[in-house]
């Protein structure tokens, strides 16, 4: 591959041939991210030369906020700072805010703002806590002294009414209702990398990941899945799981066949980490691909470690997380980033079983493995070895020693679960479906786009697109150019001119462990008729390297 040091005139850079084509291809060992600051530079020139807006849809943060939720939690510090002065007032100094009598002082000052948009808000949210059996005034004074952030996260894993309202969160948005918010216990935290890093940290620390230990991935995938488990302090050896592209159906499209789910049979595989949806296919598994791993796991692998990163599902319509199906082998990592637009906030959660395979595979370590591992945290506990993963997590997240500092900031927390309750109120399900058609109808631009007719696949996310540049060249100029396109350049040098001619940035699907000649579009953060633009520029890059060939004497 990427032979030819003839390159359409568009796409020089100020290197020579030779020299471009080394460059694509170091980019293709890379992260893809990497490669977009590459992208991203090329394409800022175009738009300095051609006053053109830069079109980056190579990262998925939504252009959508959330505003409800964030109005709930203005005026919930509004009256937080209230009750604050009410305790101590000097000046600009304040007090702490006390919890006798909040209930009825809270109840005045909303009577006192009846009619703003963040007072009923938060009425709203309140009561779909209370609907859930939550005590009215012992969160009303949770999340008071939360959003003023006067002490300590305590406990320092989660606030008491915080996990409450996450687990019902979870248990009804991304586990279809079928795990019972009280069997969870739950680990906030800042966003969803950093429940990978302590995860990860946490697996290695306590030697249920040994380095060099066989782990699978199921592909495509967030390339840190992959690229995590290569650092040289893990070293793990990675069996990828592969999603299967096409199919006999939609149905059977980014669907994991079986022969692949076998691979999780080897009892020497210790564990299994996957995002679903998968990203950036964004399809989620069919209810036969659940069944059949889970019947697999239970019959051949019982104490396999399974890791979901779930951040896309309530993106699909029935969704349903292997959490819910493999409850006590599955940790659930989740973060609010995509679905209310808060990305800046740094909003997630680890959510694990109360009876869990993690906290078993300590408990049937050897003695002499378990009293090294709990070294560890003895400045914790008597009793370190006893310790459950779910709190080895949180110590491992500040180096064991800062335990008693650990925890996401309290009003972080309170906007987390502001956002949670919001999310289960008629407004909140309305908002959904809202944030769902914006994917949609782009996805449906796209396409239209690119004289392609959209898919129809089943419990598709439909935030990111994977498409097809080999299929999408085959179709417009025939199997010989299809062929000579894969021969002659880089799979990213279509990115390259597509950045460097029109302005726009989209990732390589190699990256994501897709198809190499396939490219990553994300549906999400880019105005609606942007992607009438990428559609149709797509197709020019295309037929640019066709012309080029044609003129070469070659023909369709």
């Amino acid at each position: 591959m990427g032979r030819t040091n003839d390159r359409p005139e568009s796409l020089r850079l100020p290197l020579d041939a030779e020299s471009r084509r080394q460059l694509e291809q170091s980019y293709e060992q890379e992260s893809p991210f990497e490669l977009r600051n590459e992208l991203l530079a090329l394409a800022s020139r175009h738009d300095r030369k051609r006053a053109r807006v830069m079109l980056d849809a190579g990262r998925g943060n939504p252009n959508w906020i959330a505003a409800a939720p964030r109005d709930a939690f203005l005026f919930l510090s509004r009256f937080a700072l209230e009750e604050a002065r009410r305790v101590w007032r000097d000046g600009d100094l304040a007090g702490m805010p006390h919890p006798d009598g909040i209930a009825t002082r809270f109840e005045s000052f909303v009577r006192d703002h009846p009619d703003e948009a963040g007072c009923r808000a938060l009425l709203e949210c309140l009561e779909e806590a209370v609907a859930r059996g939550i005590n009215r005034e012992g969160i009303l004074y949770e999340f008071v002294d939360g959003a003023i952030g006067d002490n300590y996260p305590t406990p320092d894993r989660i606030l008491p009414f915080v996990e409450r309202v996450m687990a019902h969160y979870l248990s009804e948005e991304i586990c279809g209702s079928r795990v019972d918010p009280a069997h969870w216990q739950l680990f906030a935290t800042e966003g969803a990398t950093a429940a990978m890093c302590y995860v990860f940290d946490s697996l290695a620390a306590n030697e249920l990941l040994s380095p060099g230990a066989k782990i699978a991935v199921m592909v495509p995938i967030f390339p840190p899945y992959v690229e995590i488990p290569a650092l040289d302090r893990y070293r793990f050896d990675v069996v990828e799981i592969r999603a299967s592209a096409g199919g006999e159906s939609p149905e059977s499209a980014w669907q994991y066949p079986a022969e692949e789910l076998r691979k999780l049979a080897d009892p020497s595989v210790q564990a299994l980490f996957l995002v679903h949806p998968s990203n950036p296919p964004s399809v989620a598994m069919t209810e036969q691909t659940l069944q059949t791993l889970a019947d697999l796991v239970r019959r051949h692998h019982p104490d396999l470690m399974i890791i979901t990163d779930d951040v896309y599902g309530t993106f699909v319509e029935g969704f349903r997380s292997l959490a819910a199906v493999l409850p006590k082998n599955t940790l659930l990592v989740y973060s609010l980033s995509k679905h209310f637009g808060v990305t800046g906030w740094r909003l997630g959660v680890i959510a694990l079983h109360r009876e869990n395979v993690f906290d078993r595979r300590l408990q049937s370590m050897n003695r002499e493995a378990r009293d090294r591992i709990g070294d560890r945290y003895r400045i914790l506990s008597r009793q370190p070895d006893r310790l459950r993963f779910i709190d080895r997590l949180v110590a491992d997240s500040r180096q064991v020693a800062l335990n008693h500092t650990a925890g996401l900031s309290t009003p972080q927390q309170v906007q987390m679960a502001l956002f949670a309750l919001y999310a289960m109120t008629p407004r909140g399900q309305r908002y959904k479906h809202q944030v769902r058609a914006i994917c949609q109808r782009r996805m449906a631009r796209l396409y239209r786009a690119l004289g392609m007719d959209m898919p129809n696949i089943p419990l598709w996310a439909e935030y990111y697109t994977e498409i097809d540049l080999v299929a999408l060249a085959r179709r417009r100029h025939g199997e010989a150019f299809a062929a000579h396109l894969q021969s002659e350049y880089e799979p990213v040098d279509v990115l390259f001119r597509l950045a460097e001619s029109s302005g726009i940035v989209l990732l390589n699907g190699g990256g994501f462990r897709a198809p190499a000649w396939s490219v990553r579009v994300s549906l999400a953060n880019l105005p609606d008729d942007a992607y009438d633009v990428i559609g149709r520029e797509l197709i020019a890059a295309i037929d640019a390297y066709a012309k080029r060939w044609t003129r070469n004497g070659h023909r369709n």
